[in-house]
């Protein structure tokens, strides 16, 4: 289950208020459009009370029908009709203006804060999932606002209306007409609680759906590799089902109180032709009156079927907005001291692990107290088993996760007292799969420095060695890498990043070695480049070669994430029988079996 919350204890006022919290433009000149509101619903009574005006005092009036009052009423409501169309047109435009703003604020929050979450958090959480956090709950939220919100202020001024109309004109219907919509009135609150959590669930299952639909497609290559399409469509099947079931269990509940709404009409405008028919023959109630009331009743009936539809949309839209707002109230663990912290100056730096140990939420330890000390300038190289914690260091070094216990420093001061601008210009992770985006190998380098022109591309590739390499493309810098890079080789792709990092212009440089397989020549490349890279910075790389570890000012053995070994190549190899020695015969081997 994820850990992120999804706000699902939020009740729908609550909901509503957390909401407008983050996205305050939502009520950006709320009164003025409540006033508007109000008056586009005042002018919908206007067309009842001239057909009653016109009948009784004009057509019907004593001595026979009076022209001049049954024009003046005909101008009268042309009149009031414009400035009720007037006033709708400029509502709806400052909600539509407004909600849009409100929601673009809430998807770029949410989207920001996405990626200030901690990387245990991000990866407790389907990314497919998670993305349909930021763009279809926003969607849903959206069509609910521009279109229902509009309909709601619309439909609650219309019934109050109506119903201080029909009051004034004879509170006996009116009450005919409130009794008749009992029923569904107090049944209004379990209907909001069975559509909550029918909704709530659905929204769930939408983002299940986008994470069964998008792995296979980004993971297409592995599918057919494997032929294991049809295991995949089961998958996708499954999420379809279940998605199918809960929109089928939710819209029952949407049909049921429409349909109660229905029912109520029926008897609405029934007891208004039975009631009325008796109290024009008992108490002269005038033809007028009455036919005024008929109107009256279908503005009071439209807008309260109406309400089901928009009850539907409220709590879909109320289920999308709390997991959203599950998003922006989980805590961003790595907290940035911001302008309170401190810089780094621009030299390289020497590395402090005091006392480490760290865990993953609900497991055991992957580190057990590193004490571990890195000069400025020098080359260590981490190895280790798989599982021995050798990628953890990195993470901790490079501040995507901090320690359950210790610290870890940087010329003596605390990541978690650097600021994170000052620590993303002086310490740079190149990961073992260097990520690349769908755009041009200038594009990608320009994620070290984003001000970084062709020039300084070129020299940075020219101090690497890489001048001849983007020479040979198809563009050069303007060659496109493709979705993940794919449009590149393995090799290639590091060579991107290795190019990104040197624009990048680190104090420490973090790798997390590579271990694709590449041809001997692009190898030498990737070598030679590093070597480049890490000449005057301190370098902290998780070995997976053993050229790496021979090349290495000193060697750090992890093992059950504890240090076991450190020193140089040499001294360790000769400690027969160790940790060091058995990789070391592994690797040898490895390298034997290449060869042969």
């Amino acid at each position: 289950m994820s850990e992120m919350s999804t706000g699902a204890e939020l009740g729908a006022l609550a909901t509503l208020r957390q909401g407008v919290r983050h996205s305050p433009e939502l009520t950006s000149g709320i009164r003025v459009t409540l006033l508007l509101a109000v008056l586009a619903s005042a002018g919908q009574v206007v067309v009842p009370i001239a057909v009653q005006q016109t009948l009784d005092r004009g057509i019907g009036a004593k001595g026979g029908p009076d022209l001049g009052f049954t024009l003046a009423a005909a101008a009268i409501s042309a009149v009031a009709i414009v400035l009720t169309g007037l006033s709708s047109y400029l509502m709806t435009s400052r909600l539509f203006t407004a909600s849009e703003r409100g929601l673009a604020t809430l998807r770029t929050k949410a989207f920001r804060h996405v990626h200030d979450l901690p990387m245990l958090t991000q990866n407790t959480e389907r990314r497919g999932a998670l993305v349909s956090r930021v763009t279809s709950d926003v969607d849903q939220i959206s069509q609910f606002l521009v279109f229902g919100g509009i309909l709601f202020v619309v439909s609650i001024g219309q019934v109050l209306v109506a119903t201080v109309v029909m009051a004034v004109y004879s509170w006996q219907l009116a009450i005919v007409v409130w009794v008749a919509f009992a029923p569904l009135f107090v049944s209004i609150r379990w209907f909001q609680r069975k559509l909550s959590d029918a909704y709530t669930q659905v929204r769930q299952n939408v983002g299940a759906l986008l994470s069964a639909v998008s792995e296979p497609v980004v993971g297409a290559a592995v599918v057919k590799a494997y032929a294991v399409e049809a295991r995949t469509q089961q998958r996708i099947d499954a999420a379809v089902d279940a998605n199918m079931t809960a929109q089928t269990r939710a819209q029952q509940f949407t049909v049921f109180s429409f349909s109660l709404g229905g029912i109520s009409a029926g008897f609405a405008n029934a007891g208004v032709l039975l009631v009325g028919v008796w109290l024009g023959a008992a108490h002269g109630m005038t033809a007028g009156r009455v036919l005024a009331f008929a109107f009256l009743v279908t503005l009071f009936v439209g807008p309260v079927q109406m309400g089901t539809q928009i009850l539907t949309d409220a709590q879909n839209a109320i289920a999308s907005w709390r997991r959203v707002i599950g998003v922006l109230e989980t805590p961003a663990d790595l907290v940035d001291p911001g302008p309170d912290g401190q810089t780094l100056p621009r030299a390289a730096v020497d590395v402090r692990f005091d006392h480490v140990t760290f865990a993953y939420p609900g497991g055991r330890p992957v580190l057990h107290d590193v004490d571990l000390t890195i000069d400025a300038g020098r080359r260590v190289a981490v190895v280790g088993e798989t599982g021995s914690g050798k990628s953890t260091i990195a993470k901790l070094l490079t501040r995507l996760m901090d320690p359950t216990e210790g610290s870890v420093r940087l010329d003596g001061v605390d990541l978690r007292a650097i600021r994170q601008d000052s620590l993303r210009s002086s310490v740079v992770l190149v990961p073992q799969e260097g990520f690349l985006f769908d755009d041009t190998i200038a594009a990608n380098a320009r994620y070290g420095r984003l001000d970084a022109t062709y020039d300084d591309i070129s020299r940075a590739a020219d101090e690497l060695g890489l001048g001849d390499w983007l020479a040979g493309l198809p563009r050069g810098l303007d060659t496109r890498a493709g979705q993940r890079g794919e449009a590149l080789s393995a090799g290639e792709r590091q060579l991107v990043a290795l190019l990104r990092a040197q624009l990048a212009d680190p104090d420490l440089l973090v790798l997390d070695e590579a271990t694709s397989a590449v041809d001997p020549a692009l190898e030498m490349r990737i070598g030679r480049a590093l070597e480049r890279l890490m000449s005057g910075r301190t370098s902290v790389t998780i070995a997976h070669r053993l050229s790496t570890a021979e090349n290495a000012d000193e060697v750090v053995v992890i093992d059950a994430g504890r240090i076991v070994q450190r020193g140089p190549h040499d001294e360790l190899v000769r400690e027969h029988g160790s940790v060091y020695d058995r990789l070391h015969r592994s690797w040898v081997a490895q390298q034997g079996r290449m060869g042969a």
